[in-house]
């Protein structure tokens, strides 16, 4: 599933794209009718025809296509799903559910392989998002309010940073990556933190978030941007998916466990049990680009 480096990723790309551009018409294909939850595309194309996007926005990852009649329509990408810019005249794509037609002849199209993704039109984003925690590359998000979303919780840290509830974005990639860089064990309760991981943990998610949108997200399996391009994240992980290959710090076998139901990669010799909390930047180089082409589709 795109997170919130993916999802930030298409935003910074779509606002110079659609900002100020009127939407001519929307349809659905055949198929993909859930992709409304329960609304009529004939229904949403009445409402969204003649209006323009504005701004772009985020929470999560969750998208806010804003339009000037100051209403939103709320993508969530889910899995598979991907947004595509197309000038006009560009060949129909495999896997488009739905598709916004705009002045000029251009389109927006939704590309969803399994057809998990969702569509709302609503007056305010948070009407078609679950609870959210805070945004962890906000000004808000200091380690207190961090610690304020983990305290008292005796799941193991790797499923709290995975619950959406407590922080907004982060999924099973960037918290792999977290919990290496602040030297936590993936399960380790979360409210047994102490201050300096605390300190550690919170420089870690936002350094890892930080590192995924520069380098365009990751695209380990299905995410694509908006040209339909991969992200270079992947080349740049420090333990995910890279079960039983050395760890670049310290040599040692990476391990991959279950932790909350997710698979969870992380190295034992750097993040044991319980030791000391340091936050490391790794300066190794990227890896090759055909180093685990396996992973690719």
């Amino acid at each position: 599933m795109p997170e919130l480096p993916e999802v930030e990723t298409v935003r910074r790309q779509l606002q110079p794209l659609i900002a100020g551009r009127e939407i001519v018409g929307f349809k659905l294909l055949p198929g993909a009718e859930r992709l409304l939850r329960g609304r009529s595309d004939a229904e949403i194309d009445s409402q969204l025809r003649g209006c323009a996007f504005t701004t772009v926005g985020r929470r999560g990852k969750y998208l806010g296509l804003n339009l000037d009649n100051e209403q939103v329509v709320v993508v969530h990408l889910r899995m598979t799903g991907s947004l595509r810019f197309r000038p006009r005249g560009y060949e129909a794509e495999p896997f488009t559910r739905a598709v916004f037609d705009l002045d000029r002849g251009d389109q927006l199209r939704f590309v969803d392989v399994r057809k998990f993704g969702t569509i709302d039109l609503v007056d305010q984003m948070e009407e078609a998002m679950p609870e959210l925690g805070p945004e962890p590359l906000s000004d808000d998000f200091t380690p207190e309010a961090m610690w304020q979303a983990l305290r008292g919780r005796q799941q193991p840290i790797k499923a709290a940073l995975l619950d959406q509830r407590n922080i907004a974005g982060i999924g099973n990639i960037y918290a792999d990556e977290a919990l290496f860089l602040s030297r936590l064990n993936p399960e380790a309760p979360a409210g047994s933190l102490r201050p300096a991981e605390r300190r550690a943990l919170h420089a870690a998610i936002q350094q890892t978030l930080r590192d995924g949108v520069a380098h365009g997200g990751a695209s380990f399996r299905d995410y694509t941007d908006v040209d339909g391009a991969e992200g270079e994240q992947q080349y740049f992980v420090r333990v995910f998916r890279r079960t039983d290959e050395p760890c670049d710090d310290c040599s040692a076998t990476i391990r991959r466990i279950i932790v909350g139901g997710r698979a969870t990669h992380f190295c034992p010799r750097c993040q044991p049990v319980r030791q000391r909390t340091r936050t490391v930047k790794s300066t190794r180089p990227p890896r090759a680009k055909n180093a685990r082409d396996t992973l690719k589709p």
